[in-house]
């Protein structure tokens, strides 16, 4: 049984884990292995060199091409296109591991155990991640397991409010991300079994919908059949009668000017409000601009005044699990600058929470 990671459990991994030892994860399609990755090791400034082992048909496209050494006249091995040309160390990213052909994972062998291929060793500081698809949908190879043995394995399965702030911060259509956090079940297909060429939801996916749809506000049939194609028949139409049927409350507008648009709040269900703390927090944790962060606090402070004379303790009570979370740090450190006031009667109605 492997160990199941989130997002944030993740992140930490490839903070404290020693570029010596080899990660693996696992996990469907299309959740954003690679791009979370790349993402990470770029920001510190790392090359990432991300290689489908599943697409290589031969040896020779991991390992290079064989020559002969004009002067030994031995044999010797160009190298392939990615390896290092100096001493710079990279993170060599190995896809789709287990869906490699014996003769390519024979070539990974040597590669993860002592960071050397042919010969060459990679520079020092180098680290090797692999993803490896699970799933009964997938052709794939078994693994040796003196080759598994060699990896740090995690499970990856990130949650559907992690996906959420990524979302917000690509600026995926506001469309979706509502439909998501109303459907997180919509998020990644549970089709087992694949038949033909039938298409399934995944998260790569709903980032297609969103480029999509971005200039289109009336879904007819035509565009209906558009967002099949990306997601599958069943969930486009679940998304689409969710567009027509939903009217969007507009968290921005409402954290603008609260008391202009308060009365919006005010039929809402507890669920609904949870839906809007969750969409609350994702903007300003997602805002670069000071001048909007500091307004968005001000009409938060003015909300948190709103849940406890309405009494809405359930609602606060969700607001203040966001609030203690690590998922929005940015939002935690906004609160604590502008609003002493929420900070005070959050520990008091924790206190109060805690007697009862």
């Amino acid at each position: 049984m492997t160990v199941n990671i989130n997002l944030s459990d993740l992140l930490r991994i490839l903070e404290i884990t020693p570029d010596h030892h080899n990660i693996m994860l696992i996990g469907k399609h299309g959740i954003g292995k690679s791009q979370i990755i790349e993402s990470y090791f770029v920001k510190q400034g790392k090359k990432v060199v991300t290689l489908f082992l599943g697409q290589m048909s031969d040896p020779g496209d991991l390992i290079g091409l064989p020559v002969i050494d004009e002067t030994t006249r031995k044999t010797d091995f160009r190298p392939p296109w990615w390896f290092p040309e100096n001493s710079e160390a990279i993170v060599l990213f190995l896809d789709e591991l287990n869906r490699a052909r014996p003769e390519i994972l024979q070539c990974v062998m040597d590669l993860t155990l002592n960071k050397r291929l042919n010969g060459k060793d990679l520079p020092k500081g180098s680290r090797i991640i692999t993803a490896v698809n699970d799933g009964e949908e997938y052709q794939l190879t078994d693994l040796d397991p003196a080759l598994i043995s060699r990896f740090n394995i995690y499970n990856f399965v990130p949650t559907a409010a992690e996906w959420l702030l990524w979302a917000a911060e690509q600026k995926i259509d506001n469309r979706i991300i509502d439909f998501i956090e109303k459907n997180p079940d919509a998020l990644d297909s549970d089709i087992k079994e694949y038949a033909g060429f039938e298409k399934s939801n995944d998260r790569r996916s709903w980032q297609r919908v969103s480029e999509l749809i971005v200039k289109i506000e009336d879904f007819d049939k035509t565009v209906e059949k558009i967002i099949a194609g990306v997601v599958g028949i069943s969930t486009a139409l679940r998304f689409v009668n969710f567009i027509k049927t939903n009217h969007r409350l507009d968290t921005k507008q409402i954290l603008s000017d609260f008391e202009k648009h308060k009365s919006k709040l005010e039929k809402l269900l507890i669920h609904e409000l949870t839906v809007f703390n969750d969409g609350m927090f994702r903007l300003v944790e997602t805002e670069d601009k000071p001048e909007n962060v500091k307004k968005y606090v001000e009409n938060i402070e003015l909300y948190i005044k709103w849940l406890r004379a309405e009494t809405k303790n359930e609602a606060l009570a969700h607001w203040t699990t966001l609030y203690d979370s690590n998922t929005y740090p940015q939002t935690k450190v906004a609160i604590l600058t502008h609003s002493s006031y929420i900070f005070d009667n959050i520990v008091e109605f924790i206190e109060n929470i805690q007697m009862n």
